[in-house]
């Protein structure tokens, strides 16, 4: 159980890091003050694949639609993906993704909202910064290079996401053998260290917590290991650069009431100091955020 003495001897030792801040900065002309002001991101899935069905559209019209609602309703950026990253959905290549996903990324950025695409292909990424996006959400370390070289060409910002393998789709099992965010922050440092050489200087850090890994299927392993990052974020944010975190699901504990899932780990998660939150349910974590604001 998760107590007042557990959050405590989190804290202890890691006070300087706790007192940490992360680079500021604007997209698409709006500023971000990721050290007073966390910020949500909206989710749209243009794959049939994916889990969660009321992000799901399966045309343009309904994705622009849910984006222009999901900004309504308070998300500051919309993240779009054309391929899920579950490991039964189907890969989908580069031409279909694109078709998908560019009519989507114009329509909103010609509405002045802030988007962000999903994707570890560097030709999907070059006709989507091309189209007007404004982050790239990197689920990949392949051809990372030239990614973040099309990223700082256009002046964008990118997701780097921890993937223990070539891409999301590749990866196999997460090392939970000891404390693992020094493992996150080497990774981090790495990635960090070759696209600011590439020109990069807006960059988001996400760990990862809504990968398939093969040995985080336990129900119980799985919930156990997010819990532990979300409440340890504030140790990464030493690295200078805002937090991104997908809220995951638990659906064994939550069952018919999943949608309550991504709330349960907002509050972890800003107890963590996260700076972005990537959501399904946009308004109930703005619902949480703004409550946690009060005390």
């Amino acid at each position: 159980m998760l107590s007042l003495e557990h959050l405590s001897a989190l804290l202890e030792p890691s006070r300087v890091a706790a007192s940490a801040r992360v680079r500021e900065f604007s997209l698409g002309g709006k500023k971000f003050s990721f050290n007073s002001q966390p910020a949500i991101m909206g989710v749209v899935n243009l794959s049939a694949d994916s889990w969660y069905r009321e992000s799901v559209c399966l045309s343009a019209d309904s994705a622009i639609q849910r984006g222009r609602v999901l900004a309504a309703q308070g998300a500051q950026i919309i993240d779009v993906g054309a391929e899920s990253t579950l490991a039964h959905a189907a890969r989908v290549d580069d031409a279909a993704q694109k078709s998908k996903l560019i009519p989507v990324i114009k329509t909103l950025h010609q509405e002045k909202i802030l988007v962000s695409v999903e994707t570890y292909s560097p030709a999907v990424t070059r006709a989507s910064l091309a189209a007007g996006a404004n982050i790239l959400n990197l689920t990949g370390i392949a051809g990372s290079k030239e990614i973040f070289k099309l990223v700082a060409d256009h002046d964008a910002a990118v997701i780097i996401c921890h993937v223990a393998g070539q891409n999301v789709r590749e990866v196999g099992d997460f090392d939970l053998s000891a404390d693992p965010i020094p493992m996150l922050r080497g990774f981090f440092a790495r990635q960090i260290e070759l696209a600011q050489k590439c020109g990069v200087e807006k960059i988001f850090l996400d760990p990862g917590l809504g990968f398939y890994y093969r040995n985080l299927q336990d129900s119980a392993v799985r919930v156990r290991h997010q819990m532990n990052i979300f409440l340890n974020t504030f140790r990464l944010r030493e690295l200078g650069f805002p937090i991104c975190h997908a809220l995951p699901h638990a659906f064994d504990f939550f069952g018919e009431e999943v949608r309550c899932a991504e709330p349960f780990f907002a509050v972890l998660a800003a107890l963590g100091k996260t700076d972005v939150f990537r959501t399904h349910e946009v308004p109930r974590i703005q619902a949480v955020l703004d409550t946690l604001k009060t005390f």
